[in-house]
């Protein structure tokens, strides 16, 4: 277990060091990250804030993965299919287990937006939609395999699970602002794209844990915010406002019926 914690203590912090580098260098270069996003804003994207919100909230989850992963004392763990784990519970064998196996999905998620940033400003949108489209599928991917968060779960297991079903979700977001930009689709889309979103939003909020769920609900909401003040759109972003009050009930009724929220 050794190897796989240090190779995940390092693929975690250097991924992170690049990527946050390369957002602060998007928001202070010219034409910056916001700049390029109002001169290209289509059907799906979202108020631009919403992400730098997001992003905030992002860099403090993910410090604290990072920092519970370098408390490990990677020397002292050995190979998991043995018996002897200094002493270890079950948890805590298969949260390092899990959050090791993430970290490469991580990096590769850190590495795809940083590499999205540098064709976002170039406005070579193909090839960042490309790079947000391996990002999303991959966290989603990884998300899928996450074991259950139980009550005997370790904070390390929790935050693996807070950091993966971020980047999932915001990956989503990415997903949709970007194609809609890279089709230069510009709003209101097509009854038939209106409908599509507004069931398949409420429907992946079903089958998502309620905590994805709200992932899910800000990036509606922050589309909403986005579209509502975009002339000719007041249909568009009001059917988004409703698919949004839509998601809260689901996401209600899910924490409630299956009491979990991770």
């Amino acid at each position: 277990m050794g190897n796989h914690v240090s190779r995940a203590q390092y693929l975690t912090l250097g991924s992170f060091a690049v990527n946050f580098s390369t957002q602060l260098y998007g928001m202070l270069t010219s034409p910056n990250m916001k700049e390029v996003a109002d001169r290209n804003h289509y059907a799906f994207s979202p108020n631009p804030w919403f992400i730098a919100a997001f992003f905030s909230g992002q860099v403090v989850l993910q410090l604290a993965w990072i920092r519970k992963l370098f408390s490990l004392d990677h020397a002292g763990y050995r190979r998991i299919d043995s018996n002897d784990t200094q002493g270890m519970t079950v948890e805590d064998v298969e949260s390092i287990q899990t959050a090791t196996e993430y970290a490469p999905i991580y990096a590769l998620g850190n590495i795809c937006i940083a590499g999205w940033l540098f064709f976002w400003l170039r406005e070579e949108f193909t090839a960042s939609q490309v790079l947000v489209t391996i990002n999303t599928f991959a966290q989603l991917a990884a998300v899928a395999r996450l074991p259950p968060v139980t009550p005997g779960s370790s904070g390390l297991m929790v935050l693996t699970h807070l950091v993966a079903k971020t980047f999932a979700g915001i990956g989503v977001l990415d997903l949709f602002d970007n194609g809609g930009v890279m089709m230069r689709y510009t709003p209101p889309p097509s009854r038939l794209v209106q409908g599509l979103t507004y069931a398949l939003f409420p429907l992946a909020t079903a089958g998502a844990t309620p905590f994805l769920g709200l992932i899910l609900l800000y990036d509606l909401v922050g589309v909403y915010m986005g579209q509502r003040t975009v002339p000719g759109a007041t249909g568009w972003s009001t059917g988004l406002g409703w698919t949004a009050f839509a998601m809260t009930g689901v996401i209600s009724i899910k924490a409630f019926l299956t009491q979990r929220v991770l």
